[in-house]
């Protein structure tokens, strides 16, 4: 078996004893730091994922914070979607794209004070470019990545579980909203999101010394809940239509073309370094977009790199995600596909290790 070799360049986390002590069967590498990606198995976790509550380590979601008077100009530069009404306490998917209007990462920003922002990235070096924008651009903002390391709570017996840790009034916290909540002195960042459709709580753990204090607390009081470890699902992710950065798109794609075009008021966006390329492809349209896919014959192999599909012979997209679907009987995939071909109920084909299979592309994700 292939080992991987730790060092300082590959981080552990605040949560790691607590992830090897429920038996993590795996990891990737995410951002630099450790990421679970099975503990019984993924069709297990999943079906524990849909029927109890989770405890995930995603410390690898990193941080970057903006402090200071220009924080709220520079977020904006960053993003196509105009950022003018977001309220402190609120969190929004926000696109980050280049010059170009490509891609750099679809974080989720999260505004503490008008002078104060945390990015919550997904997986790149996003921060240098950060960095870079507010040097270039010479403004009075401190980009830095803090001590801040999320602990997800996801699963339908989330709420509950929250609830016993942090008191009722967590049940009060609306969806991409978050709230501060004591724990042990210390006040945490608590809000509903989650990368599931499961719904839960992202718990930004400021100061790695209480990380296992915490997960021991959330461990406890959800024994009765028949709390497990746990970590995003392949197949959750994709019959939800969560979409993996790196994965399903990277700086190649500009948002109108991963299906983000709602996330981009790029008329209003003024400021944003990619806004005068967005605006040319919002008026033109993408010629390529990411689109539900099912895949016919049993379960498909592991996309490891992307499968062509085909339409006459000719290559008409990708699949960059696919996965057996227990729930739904059918292998469920995402794929950007040409907009010849992007129409629900568009028969494919594609290119699978398994050898070609009829591919259909659908309405609407799974749930």
């Amino acid at each position: 078996m292939t080992q991987l070799s730790h060092s300082r360049r590959l981080r552990r986390t605040p949560f790691s004893k607590g992830v090897e002590d429920f038996g993590v069967k795996s990891y990737t590498v995410y951002n630099h730091m450790l990421l679970p990606t099975v503990f019984r198995s993924v069709e297990e976790d999943y079906h524990h994922l849909k029927q109890a509550v989770q405890i995930w380590d995603v410390s690898c979601e990193r941080q970057i914070e903006l402090r200071g008077p220009d924080a709220s100009r520079l977020m904006q530069h960053l993003t196509p979607r105009d950022l003018r009404s977001m309220q402190v306490g609120q969190c929004y998917y926000v696109p980050i794209v280049d010059e170009t209007g490509g891609m750099l990462n679809d974080p989720v920003a999260v505004k503490l004070a008008d002078d104060r922002w945390w990015i919550s990235i997904a997986d790149s070096d996003l921060l240098y470019w950060v960095k870079g924008l507010a040097y270039g651009e010479r403004l009075d903002v401190l980009v830095d990545e803090p001590d801040v390391s999320p602990l997800a709570v996801q699963g339908p017996l989330a709420e509950d579980l929250m609830a016993d840790v942090f008191g009722d009034a967590v049940r009060n916290i609306r969806f991409f909203r978050f709230g501060t909540f004591d724990f042990q002195g210390r006040n945490l960042v608590i809000a509903r999101s989650g990368y599931s459709k499961q719904g839960g709580f992202e718990i930004y753990v400021e100061g790695s010394d209480i990380g296992m204090p915490l997960w021991n607390a959330l461990v406890e009081a959800g024994k009765s809940m028949d709390v497990h470890a746990g970590c995003p699902n392949l197949i959750e992710r994709i019959e939800g239509g969560l979409l993996s950065y790196g994965n399903d798109m990277t700086d190649d794609n500009t948002p109108h073309e991963c299906g983000l075009g709602k996330f981009c008021n790029t008329q209003a966006a003024i400021g944003c370094v990619g806004r005068d390329a967005l605006l040319r492809v919002a008026k033109e349209g993408p010629v390529q977009q990411l689109r539900p896919i099912s895949i016919e014959g049993d379960a498909v192999s592991v996309c490891k790199e992307f499968w062509p599909l085909l339409s006459d012979g000719k290559r008409v997209g990708r699949i960059s995600s696919a996965a057996w679907s227990p729930d739904f009987n059918t292998n469920v995939a995402i794929g950007m596909v040409r907009m010849t071909n992007w129409d629900a109920g568009t028969k494919l084909h594609v290119e699978t290790p398994d050898g070609l299979r009829t591919a259909t592309v659908q309405p609407k994700f799974w749930i």
